[in-house]
């Protein structure tokens, strides 16, 4: 009777889900005809620049009629939208809802540009650009999370990175900078492990203690000695410049985007790349995975469960720390206060979004750096939206992803659950 009961409330559920998406989409298709094409003449044109600045391959114009374009576009999105209603895509959602984001998005920058041109090569590489962080964020917290150890803490990892590493790499050079914020990420994470782990304390409220730490200490020393003038020379460490990766930097279009990027872009690809064998495809991540969902059942089978956790969280907070520098010696080449404005949450909502599997997060954020880059891009253009409501367009997709649109993701089941040992 109980399992029957809760076979009814999961299809609920489900239905419930799919009923919230297929108007949402069918939404978005509405507003795209009604307000995108009011004010556009059949013969308006949109020129999308596919060439890249830094490319010596030059690539055709791609010229779209703008109206037609954003009615073709309204129409996907709305018979999207009907099929959700109806059927359902089920497992795919996730990536479905990604891709009308996609397109309703590209249908947003036509009508923005109507008559006008835009670089989308340029587009596309601040998109990888503002992903670095998000994406390393939500490694992080995968990382961490699947061993059962929520860390809402990537904030301040990264952010005590970001001012170590300017610090460090001031006053010797980049890459003992960048060693020296991988390391405050990992001490950090020591600390919240230590927290989690062997003290069991809750883990949202270690995580919210180690962010208010972090935002206060950085911005009391950068406040006191890096921002003033006689300690200026500790906050100019310069910065990683791009360079590229023959052959396929090369490749049309994608090619610049992709891999003409600084070291952090490609040790973010390479990160992505092994965490998703290491968790899936090996014993270190079965291990670490049943740490997460049974601890029980795996300390049955003799795996230090609390070991497993401390290292875990620890190996997050490097990535984190790895994330974190990329703000100060991988982008401007100095320490703000608070220069990661609430990204180490966003690369949470990443992971969310990729239901704590590394590719599907990547692409999230991946997603959200799309989503930064339309804002900065589009300030420059005479939108009738406001530039600062365009700044806002990260966090609003924040909010509609963990507040439930895409429905409820659920993590690992031992997740912020402290486990006493029953091996001897």
């Amino acid at each position: 009777m109980e399992k029957e009961t809760n076979s009814n409330n999961i299809q609920s559920i489900i239905f419930l889900k799919n009923k919230r998406l297929g108007a949402l989409f069918i939404i978005l298709a509405l507003v795209m005809v009604v307000l995108f094409t009011q004010n556009l003449d059949a013969i308006t044109q949109t020129t999308l620049n596919l060439t890249h600045a830094s490319s010596s391959i030059m690539t055709n114009d791609l010229v779209l009629n703008s109206r037609q374009t954003i009615i073709v576009i309204a129409v996907i999105i709305g018979l999207a939208g009907i099929y959700q209603l109806i059927i359902g895509f089920r497992s795919k959602f996730t990536l479905v809802l990604g891709i009308v984001f996609l397109l309703f998005t590209f249908g947003f920058i036509v009508w923005s540009v109507s008559g006008s041109s835009i670089n989308i090569t340029g587009l596309l590489s601040v998109m990888v650009v503002r992903s670095i962080p998000l994406i390393i964020g939500a490694m992080a917290g995968i990382l961490s999370e699947r061993s059962g150890v929520v860390n809402i803490a990537i904030e301040g990892m990264m952010l005590s990175a970001a001012f170590t590493a300017s610090v460090v790499a001031s006053l010797t050079n980049l890459w003992v900078g960048l060693l020296v914020g991988i390391l405050t990420g990992g001490l950090i994470a020591w600390i919240h492990a230590t927290m989690c782990v062997k003290y069991k304390a809750n883990n949202v409220i270690s995580g919210t203690i180690i962010n208010l730490f972090a935002i206060g200490i950085t911005s009391y020393f950068s406040e006191k000695y890096i921002q003033s003038l006689d300690y200026a020379y500790l906050n100019n460490p310069g910065f990683f410049f791009p360079f590229e990766i023959p052959l396929f930097s090369k490749i049309p279009v994608i090619g610049p985007v992709f891999f003409n990027q600084n070291i952090f872009a490609y040790l973010m690809y390479i990160l992505v790349i092994v965490l998703n064998f290491a968790i899936f495809q090996t014993k270190w991540g079965l291990r670490l995975r049943s740490v997460g969902e049974h601890p029980k059942a795996a300390d049955t089978l003799g795996i230090k469960v609390n070991r497993t956790r401390t290292r875990a969280v620890i190996l997050s907070g490097l990535i984190a720390g790895l994330g974190g520098s990329f703000f100060s010696i991988g982008s401007i080449g100095s320490f703000n206060e608070q220069m990661t404005a609430g990204r180490g949450f966003i690369a949470l909502a990443a992971m969310i979004f990729g239901k704590w599997n590394p590719i599907n997060a990547a692409g999230g954020g991946l997603l959200f750096g799309f989503a930064e880059s339309i804002s900065l891009k589009l300030a420059i253009f005479d939108v009738a939206i406001p530039s600062k409501i365009l700044a806002m367009l990260p966090y609003v997709i924040t909010i509609i992803v963990l507040g439930g649109v895409v429905g409820r993701n659920i993590g690992p089941a031992a997740g912020g659950q402290p486990y006493e040992t029953e091996s001897k």
